[in-house]
């Protein structure tokens, strides 16, 4: 019962780490990155469909990203998509490639994309520190039904606590990953 409960913190853990891994990556650091684009919905037939199932997108060049689409009368309605998204990209077509050049960014820029990451982090810490109360929380409801014995409490707490401070480690790690790339230039 209580590697059960262990397992699962560390599962949920693990999730919460990689959604901010993939949260991050969206951000943009100046260096083309197909990822960037992932958020993107088009609409084709009449229904939201994301970009990375009507095209191809490549990094062309370190700031140039080339997205070859599938159906050629789509071209001006993908372009019409990056240009409504928040990203602040141009893109520009040539028949059945659209090239969509990244500007590079401004000191100020690179400063608030570092807040927004941190924000995230401490989301992503507070994600962890929720899921390490629910199982501490699960611990004491086996204790207080007498299933365990306060030995096996404490030490079954210890081994959360070393799961949470091994994952705000790793969170911490990806983070400081993050704004080392964004503040290069």
């Amino acid at each position: 019962m209580l590697n059960e409960i262990q397992k699962e913190a560390q599962v949920r853990m693990e999730k919460s780490i990689e959604a901010f891994q993939t949260h991050i990556s969206k951000v943009r650091t100046g260096r083309a990155s197909p990822s960037l684009l992932d958020g993107i919905m088009v609409e084709y037939y009449g229904s939201p469909t994301p970009l990375r199932q009507l095209a191809n997108v490549v990094a062309e060049d370190a700031r140039t990203l080339a997205i070859t689409v599938f159906d050629k009368s789509l071209t001006p309605v993908i372009e019409k998509a990056i240009l409504t998204s928040d990203l602040g990209l141009n893109p520009a077509s040539a028949g059945t490639v659209i090239r969509v050049p990244l500007p590079p960014l401004t000191e100020e820029r690179r400063r608030d994309l570092t807040k927004i990451v941190r924000n995230e982090a401490e989301q992503g810490r507070v994600s962890i520190r929720n899921i390490r109360r629910d199982a501490n929380d699960q611990i004491k409801a086996l204790l207080k039904d007498k299933e365990i014995s306060e030995d096996d409490e404490r030490k079954s707490q210890d081994l959360i606590q070393k799961v949470t401070d091994a994952a705000i480690k790793k969170l911490d790690a990806a983070l400081a990953d993050k704004e080392k790339e964004l503040m290069e230039f």
